[in-house]
């Protein structure tokens, strides 16, 4: 069996994860409700997509540590931009990046908005994961207690064709019964077996009990490395 602690990859996206999310603050610095308002390539890129209400600014928040950060509502499809988060402290120039942003995206499968606002939410999210050469991988979350439905499909068929690297994060197992985590993630595993671009391992998260927080920072330190 392989030690995973030992490898020296994995021990370096440790330190490295301890290093983004653990010494700085992070910051809001842009709101982009179209591709012209993307801000210039540079620091590696990890995106968050999901359905609306699937939990997606409470996730960004206990991955910072910060409560505030992400803006949360109990309204679905509030967020309508990809909204950018860098740590804290980097000027921007061309010797003062970020190490990277984490970008919040417009959920999706949000019925009672208009068709227009919908359809524009969609353009933006699409045409952002074609085009974004900086972007290392998209995390797609998915409801622990709905598990995957046709419009996350309809995503991973997109980032399929598209061939971007994208890692499925169960989110809200604290809201199911835990001896069933164990067989949805297999599950999913099994769901997603036969997807080109789906990273093969899933990580099952609380952002209420922090449960797997420390695996998706790991995860993402890993990602932007690669």
């Amino acid at each position: 069996m392989t030690n995973l602690s030992a490898d020296p990859a994995v021990q370096a996206a440790k330190q490295l994860s301890a290093t983004l999310f653990g010494r700085r603050p992070w910051v809001f610095i842009r709101g982009v409700p179209a591709l012209k308002f993307l801000p210039p390539e540079g620091p590696p890129e990890i995106a968050f997509a999901g359905r609306s209400n699937v939990g997606k600014s409470s996730l960004i928040n206990a991955l910072v540590g910060m409560n505030g950060l992400a803006r949360t509502s109990n309204t679905p499809g509030r967020t309508q931009e990809l909204n950018y988060f860098v740590p804290e402290g980097y000027s921007g120039a061309e010797d003062d990046l970020p190490p990277m942003a984490l970008v919040d995206m417009p959920g999706y499968g949000y019925a009672k908005a208009p068709k227009d606002q919908v359809d524009q939410w969609t353009k933006l999210v699409f045409d952002y994961l074609r085009g974004r050469s900086t972007l290392k991988r998209v995390y797609l979350l998915i409801d622990s207690r709905h598990g995957i439905k046709k419009n996350d499909e309809g995503v991973m068929d997109l980032l399929d064709k598209a061939a971007m690297s994208y890692q499925v994060v169960l989110t809200k197992t604290d809201k199911i019964k835990q001896a069933g985590v164990p067989r949805l993630m297999s599950d999913t595993v099994a769901l997603l077996k036969r997807r080109p671009a789906a990273y093969p391992e899933i990580i099952a998260t609380s952002s209420e009990k922090s449960t797997g927080i420390d695996d998706l920072r790991e995860a993402i330190a890993l990602a932007i490395t690669q």
